[in-house]
């Protein structure tokens, strides 16, 4: 069974970005950089509010940023936690490569034992 060092930050990342929404903004942030909450708002026709709720749950999981310069909230791309996600992708690919291994060994080598 694989083990995780934090499954409750894997949960996080993983319910963050089961929303298209939510992964259109972290794509948008990665690729124009640091963006306004404004700016966010507009560029997806939704309103100040929707757009903070979904910026909201992709800080909870530590995905994105937020900095204050006075009245203006930039939000960016902290894309650090998602080796979280990398190392148990790795870990269930190994997990597979070892049972396929085990049943081509089976098949290749089922014929001498007959």
């Amino acid at each position: 069974m694989v083990e995780l060092s934090d499954d409750k930050v894997l949960s996080e990342i993983l319910k963050a970005v089961a929303d298209t929404t939510r992964r259109a903004l972290l794509t948008q942030l990665c690729q124009q950089g640091p963006s306004r909450v404004t700016d966010l708002a507009n560029y997806y026709d939704m309103s100040l509010n929707a757009i903070s709720k979904h910026i909201k749950v992709l800080e909870k999981a530590g995905l994105v940023t937020r900095k204050n310069i006075g009245r203006t909230h930039w939000i960016a791309a902290d894309l650090v936690l998602l080796a979280e996600v990398e190392s148990w992708f790795k870990e269930l690919k190994s997990i597979w490569e070892l049972r396929l291994n085990k049943l081509d060994d089976i098949m290749n080598n089922g014929d001498k034992n007959d």
